[in-house]
């Protein structure tokens, strides 16, 4: 097992705000990055627990496909798994049930988002409402005592000596950077937890993997979906599958979509129309009327957005009604320079330099100062210019 004295300088920085020897609780997923995350503490002399949800109950119909994800019947494969780790790091195991919370606060939330037109983050949601809250609450519930929480997302956390609030910042590794999963996490939350990933990158997590005896953790595959299934449809019935109708902005019909569940704004692929010079693009989605709108590229591009529900970090409140700073919306975004207007301490209008392409109502806008994340909400609208409708 790796030693406290081979633990890169940068690791330690992550974790001095704990005191040595405190008791950490691990969330521990089942992938290479929570496994490692447990490692490190245990090497560092933390008295480590590890902890998992069990949050698949058999309520929806999922084949068992053999694909990684956070909802399906492979959640007793990978639970054995955890139960092997923690044996052979020696740290006690618990299960903690939580399948009535993630039903209610993740599925339930997934469907009523797209029910309304909208395209939800559940990884973002679930950061808020289960994994760094439901889970801790359960866990101590249930008599179990630590002083923190770690997780192995990528993202720097820092102390911010004068309100002693935490300051959250992008991971060192920039492909692997999950900040913006974070975005939506309270301050409070943040407070209790230590990201040990967050300076290194995924390469050589899986070397520490490796030389912890891992192997059979370095090998598994990138889980990148919250359902097995790979697919949100199975969350939904028939009556969420209606067709209806195509149209550009002009409400000319152009076709027949096969249920809005199926489209996001800014879907170019699957639509099922052609026979233009210039490819369509999803721009509108209006749940009332059942109807699909669509235009070219450049007619998916706005220049502004409201967000609500907002969770600003460094501050009780934010730090002024406008400021500069870059806004990213979506995971794979590159944030782009803008000016926020916040016309409540949870509501605020981006105003972007650069139109943006698919800006999407659901989805999280995340505020940036450089590497440090100030703040987000999710997207309520956008609009090309004036005030989002």
């Amino acid at each position: 097992m790796t030693s406290w004295r081979s633990i890169p300088d940068d690791v330690r920085r992550e974790l001095e705000r704990a005191d040595p020897g405190a008791r950490v609780a691990v969330g521990l997923s089942g992938g290479v990055d929570s496994a490692v995350t447990a490692v490190l503490l245990a090497s560092a002399g933390f008295r480590v627990i590890g902890l998992t949800m069990r949050v698949w109950d058999g309520s929806i119909p999922l084949p068992a496909t053999g694909r990684s994800g956070c909802y399906g019947p492979g959640e007793e494969r990978e639970v054995e798994r955890l139960r092997g780790l923690a044996a052979r790091l020696g740290i006690p195991f618990h299960e903690i049930p939580l399948a009535p919370d993630y039903r209610r606060e993740v599925l339930d939330y997934v469907r009523e988002e797209y029910r309304r037109g909208r395209t939800p983050n559940p990884c973002a949601w679930c950061n808020r409402r289960v994994k760094l809250g439901r889970l801790v609450e359960a866990a101590r519930a249930a008599g179990l005592e630590f002083d923190w929480l770690a997780t192995g997302h990528y993202a720097r956390l820092r102390p911010n000596g004068k309100s002693g609030r935490v300051r959250l910042y992008r991971a060192l590794d920039d492909a692997k950077d999950q900040s913006y999963f974070l975005a939506l996490t309270s301050p409070a939350q943040l407070q209790q937890l230590l990201l040990p990933l967050g300076s290194l990158t995924k390469p050589r997590v899986r070397e520490m993997a490796a030389a912890a005896g891992l192997n059979d953790f370095v090998r598994l595959a990138e889980s990148q979906d919250f359902l097995e299934a790979g697919t949100y449809t199975t969350l939904f019935d028939a009556t969420d599958q209606r067709p209806g109708d195509i149209v550009d902005e002009e409400g000319r019909p152009l076709g027949r979509h096969r249920g809005l569940i199926h489209y996001t704004v800014g879907q170019r692929r699957g639509l099922g129309i052609g026979g233009a010079a210039e490819p369509w693009y999803v721009v509108r989605i209006e749940p009332a009327a059942n109807r699909l709108v669509v235009g070219r590229r450049a007619d998916a591009l706005s220049g502004r957005l409201l967000a609500c529900g907002a969770n600003w970090i460094p501050w009780p409140e934010p730090p002024a009604k406008e400021f500069r700073a870059a806004c990213r919306i979506r995971q794979r975004h590159v944030p782009a320079a803008a000016r926020i207007h916040v016309e409540m301490p949870d509501r605020f209008i981006v105003e972007f330099d650069e139109p943006q392409f698919a800006i999407t109502p659901g989805q999280v806008a995340a505020i940036y100062d450089g590497d440090e994340l100030l703040g987000a909400g999710i997207i309520e609208s956008a609009s090309s210019d004036g005030t989002p409708d």
